[in-house]
This record gives structure tokens, sequence and C-alpha cells, in this order.
């Protein structure tokens, strides 16, 4: 990622982002997300890979960014690319855990 998007995180968004899109964005946007949100919150997790985190967390509920959400098909997209590219830098910290919570998560949204 070039630009810091650590900035355009903030909770309230995240969850809000959430609740308007679970249903359009379906497991595919949520697993992730939900992976960064809880690798973020994890104590045991170093700094620089909260870093990680919260920047492609702040790209995910940014309003305007590469691809727009309202795009149908496309939209969320460069979010999914974007949050796996985190995950990917950041996985040993995402532990079995952080996925199995970030997976009742997406259920739970996704009724």
């Amino acid at each position: 990622m070039n630009q810091d998007y650590s900035s355009h995180y903030n909770e309230n968004d995240f969850w809000a982002k959430v609740k308007k899109h679970a249903k359009k964005a379906g497991a595919k946007v949520l697993q992730p997300a939900f992976e960064l949100y809880y690798s973020f919150k994890a104590e045991e997790t170093p700094t620089w890979a909260k870093g990680v985190a919260i920047a492609a967390l702040g790209y995910f509920i940014l309003p305007v960014d590469a691809v727009p959400d309202f795009i149908p098909g496309a939209g969320l997209l460069d979010d999914i690319a974007t949050m796996g590219i985190a995950i990917t830098s950041i996985g040993r910290y995402v532990t079995d855990d952080i996925r199995k919570r970030a997976a009742e998560s997406a259920t739970k949204f996704l009724g």
C-alpha cells in the first residue's frame, strides 16, 4: 500500500460499514475484515502488525477508494484484495482463535 489509510479507521465507522454492507459483502469480505479487526485488538499482536491491520481496515471503511463500493459485482474487490494482502503480511498473528471469532462474527452478521 502506497498510502497510509490508518487515519481513516475508527471503530464506529468500521461497525457502521459492516452493518450497512454485511448482506451485500458476504463472508468473502466480512471474514477477512473481522480477522484484521481481532488481530488488531489482540494484545499479543506486535505494533507493526497492528499498523498493517488498521491501515487495511481504514481502506475498507474509506467511502471513496480505487473501486467505489457501490459498483455492483466489483465494488468490494479492491477491499478484499487489500485485506488479503494485509492478512498475508501479518499471517502469523492471525491465530486459529482469531479465525474462529471472525467466522462467528461473519455468521452473526449474515444471519
